[in-house]
């Protein structure tokens, strides 16, 4: 895992020099999150570990699968990690990606777990209060984790909110063991 992590590293880099040169961050963005999806497919792992496949012959195959979304320099992308044995890092270069442009754009993931769903107007309130909060745009990624009870538990960045039930028992237990 961290081998590829750091083989994706310098890639992410460059396609973000690239876009961000370019102005079309949001273009290699979706592109980047559509071939990641297809690298990760179990088929295509299973074709890209084939021998019998030709660089080209493996460029053809993903090129269809992701249709439109490879325009030129995409295309040049997906050619150097072939010929590199580097496709399947694309969901790693992908996060480093994001990470990247996140950082640019003044975005802050904040990962949500929840005892219940938690969307529409709820989770717009919150999103809205935790903006505030850190005075940064906010990502919210959303999970549900019943083990919660109730309530919800916010990690942005290095910082935890706990709000959840199961945490304030856990506190009341701590207390009353002192």
């Amino acid at each position: 895992m961290a081998e590829t992590v750091t083989i994706a590293r310098p890639y992410a880099e460059a396609v973000f020099q690239l876009a961000d040169a370019a102005g079309t961050l949001d273009q290699w963005a979706a592109t980047l999150e559509r071939i990641a999806v297809i690298a990760a497919h179990p088929d295509m792992l299973e074709a890209m570990g084939n021998p019998k496949l030709s660089a080209e012959q493996l460029y053809g195959l993903f090129a269809a699968l992701a249709g439109e979304a490879l325009f030129a320099e995409s295309q040049n992308l997906v050619r150097v990690l072939i010929v590199n044995r580097r496709l399947a890092a694309l969901p790693e270069i992908r996060d480093h990606f994001e990470a990247l442009k996140n950082e640019r754009e003044g975005v802050v993931e904040a990962r949500i777990a929840s005892a219940f769903p938690l969307e529409g107007e709820a989770l717009a309130a919150l999103v809205s209060d935790l903006e505030k909060r850190f005075k940064r745009k906010i990502q919210p990624v959303v999970g549900v984790d019943p083990e919660l009870i109730g309530g919800i538990c916010v990690q942005v960045g290095d910082e935890v909110i706990d709000g959840s039930v199961r945490g304030k028992l856990a506190s009341m237990a701590v207390a009353l063991k002192s």
